[in-house]
């Protein structure tokens, strides 16, 4: 069976080696002589060998056993692995530390998140953090497979997900984004029975329309493009219009115009999505606190 090394006694034995003493050892511990000499006896019973020469004599002389001298870079060893794996839980219990995952929609991976990370990180230099952006179908599945701490999307169908937690955090409204020479630009708001009139190309977000009174739009639209940097070439280069939430539309676009659309007024939630099941890590909750903690600012 092997021995239960205790750090505190590998402390006392490293101590009494180097400073050349009991007394100076007891010092440094802000222990009695007595408590230390008793440490060490002890830590070589459990050894099996004597670590110091002479120990039965009465003398303040500390000459390391041949055992003594082979053991000494080994409770180094020790101590210093217990002294880095404690300092990294004590960092990464306070979130200074360890490695963050998480994915988000590419709207709030683009517009809120930027401002939130820049904050979180300013005091922590030794926080790792890989941040993913897709659609929430694929933030989703990285959630579930445990890519990702946790997840920033919209949850289509909350009622097909009961094994996640959905915190909603932020709101937006569905509108109608054209070039601002097209004739919608100068409206206010948009019935959508008005964009049948015109070419609609589709979306990651077009689902949103699914259980509206709009869902006859999804199979009118001529074109369907996933990716956000295409589809926002494609407009601008006048293919047609599209409907997208305030979130995903490009606010430093000079060329293109967001028109609320009014019937039917539809809404996404967008939140933080994580496994019911799974405790998320230090650095991962204090980040939830923090976005959860600006939202109501």
């Amino acid at each position: 069976m092997l021995p239960e090394l205790k750090v505190a006694q590998l402390r006392h034995f490293v101590w009494v080696a180097e400073l050349k003493g009991f007394h100076a050892a007891a010092e440094k511990a802000h222990r009695t002589q007595p408590a230390i000499s008793l440490s060490i006896r002890d830590l070589e019973n459990k050894l099996g060998e004597c670590l110091f020469e002479n120990r039965k004599a009465k003398t303040t002389k500390t000459e390391l056993t041949p055992f003594g001298k082979y053991f000494l870079p080994k409770a180094k060893e020790l101590i210093a692995h217990h002294d880095r794996v404690a300092e990294d839980m004590m960092l990464l219990s306070e979130h200074k530390a360890g490695h963050l995952r998480l994915a988000s929609v590419p709207s709030i991976a683009s517009r809120v998140l930027p401002d939130i990370l820049l904050k979180f990180v300013a005091d922590l230099p030794s926080l790792h953090v890989s941040f993913f952006d897709d659609n929430s179908d694929a933030v989703l599945k990285m959630v579930e497979n445990q890519q990702v701490d946790f997840g920033i999307c919209h949850l289509f169908h909350e009622e097909d997900h009961s094994d996640k937690v959905f915190t909603p955090i932020w709101e937006d409204r569905i509108g109608v984004v054209c070039p601002k020479d097209h004739p919608l630009a100068e409206k206010e708001g948009v019935h959508w029975k008005e964009l049948r009139k015109h070419r609609l190309m589709s979306n990651g977000t077009s689902r949103l329309l699914e259980d509206t009174e709009a869902r006859p739009l999804l199979g009118h639209s001529q074109f369907y493009v996933s990716n956000m940097i295409s589809l926002i070439a494609m407009l601008e280069a006048g293919f047609g219009i599209t409907t997208l939430p305030w979130y995903a539309f490009p606010q430093e676009s000079t060329t293109l115009r967001f028109i609320p659309l009014i019937t039917p007024e539809v809404t996404r939630r967008i939140g933080i999505v994580k496994l019911s099941n799974k405790s998320l890590t230090p650095p991962a909750q204090a980040l939830v606190d923090f976005i959860l903690e600006r939202s109501k600012s």
